[in-house]
């Protein structure tokens, strides 16, 4: 699972990468085999060097416990993590998550899950509120254990994703097993970052998730700017600071949907010249406030928690996102022939504009 020690030098490629998302607005559960099916369609977007899937729903039982996924090269990673989680959270339960074996992944790491919740003790982090506090133990873990990574820590979801076509890694961690209100997926075909285990996508913090099909050309300025804010960016992959920039934005600052969005792909100085008063004062604002924590380069990503699914392009649309509809079902994907591979018949078909965000809320 290790990344390469210097993986800055390695060659680049063309970028491709697929993204699926799908949301039941009224939280019907949804099988895994519909985004495994639609990311199958898209195999030839990816090259193998990396898969994923989020889902959200899928421990009910559990829903109010940090369901943390972590992955480790070996026992010795497994023994460093499992002491700092149990020295900062209680451990409600723990198993190892079921995969199975497919010819296709041979290299897997050791993956496990933990459901935990802050500890009682006193230590270095209780000043912090609950969710501060699960996002120090994710970055605690991730900084200082050797060939071990926290992959997921929300609350009644996880991340599963590893090096392999997405249709692989879903068989590896057996998701037609599995149901869930909202589904991401990613096929991924690396281009400035290399294809390792925990840096496949979906990348998340606590509740957040992203898929991303693109390139974070600003990587640099926003993992600086995202240090200052206490978030390490351990992963080696531009699209990890984008769950980070969320976290901050919405949960942390207070923003809505739509303003992160505007900060991720703001409108061009041009363009907020000749806005009203009111708008030309409020994306000034943004720009000149969050202007480290902008997105430059092509990219559509799709951004969910348990409540909604958002998807946003560059605001020149470098890279292709879809939306679609059916009944209670929301669609987004980067080829209609994704979708109407699981749903033939659709409702109702759009492309969004450059940089204006489709957010799709989650009844409840």
């Amino acid at each position: 699972m290790k990344a390469p020690e210097r993986y800055y030098d390695f060659d680049k490629d063309i970028s491709g990468c697929g993204i699926f998302g799908v949301v039941s607005t009224e939280r019907n559960l949804i099988s895994g085999d519909m985004p495994i099916a639609a990311m199958a369609c898209m195999h030839d977007r990816g090259n193998g060097l990396g898969g994923g899937f989020a889902a959200y729903g899928i421990y009910p039982d559990q829903a109010d416990k940090y369901a943390f996924h972590i992955m480790c090269d070996d026992n010795a990673g497994v023994s460093a993590s499992e002491e700092i989680l149990k020295h900062y959270c209680e451990v409600h339960e723990y198993e190892p998550i079921p995969t199975r074996k497919t010819l296709a992944i041979t290299n897997a790491p050791i993956v496990n899950r933990y459901f935990v919740t802050p500890g009682k003790e006193k230590n270095e982090f209780s000043h912090l509120g609950e969710e501060d506090y699960i996002v120090a133990v994710v970055m605690k873990i991730n900084t200082s254990v050797p060939g071990g990574f926290v992959f997921s820590s929300g609350k009644d979801m996880g991340a599963f994703k590893g090096v392999g076509f997405p249709e692989d890694i879903a068989d590896f961690f057996r998701l037609d097993e599995y149901k869930a209100y909202i589904w991401t997926g990613h096929n991924r075909f690396p281009t400035n970052t290399p294809g390792w285990w925990a840096g496949a996508h979906p990348f998340t913090i606590l509740n957040w998730s992203i898929v991303h099909n693109g390139e974070i050309s600003s990587y640099g300025i926003n993992r600086r700017y995202l240090c200052e804010h206490d978030y390490l960016c351990a992963l080696m992959t531009d699209t990890e600071v984008v769950a980070y920039e969320l976290d901050l934005f919405i949960r942390k600052h207070g923003l809505s949907w739509e303003m992160a969005a505007k900060i991720f792909a703001p409108p061009f100085w041009d363009e907020i010249e000749r806005m009203d008063d009111d708008d030309r004062e409020l994306y000034t604002a943004l720009r000149t406030t969050y202007g480290s924590a902008m997105l430059n380069g092509p990219f559509a990503i799709l951004v969910a928690d348990n409540n909604r699914l958002m998807g946003l392009n560059d605001r020149i649309k470098l890279r292709p996102l879809l939306v679609a509809e059916k009944d209670d079902m929301v669609f987004m994907s980067s080829e209609e022939s994704s979708i109407r591979e699981v749903c033939p018949e659709l409702d109702k078909v759009w492309m969004p504009k450059a940089g204006e965000p489709v957010i799709v809320d989650v009844k409840g």
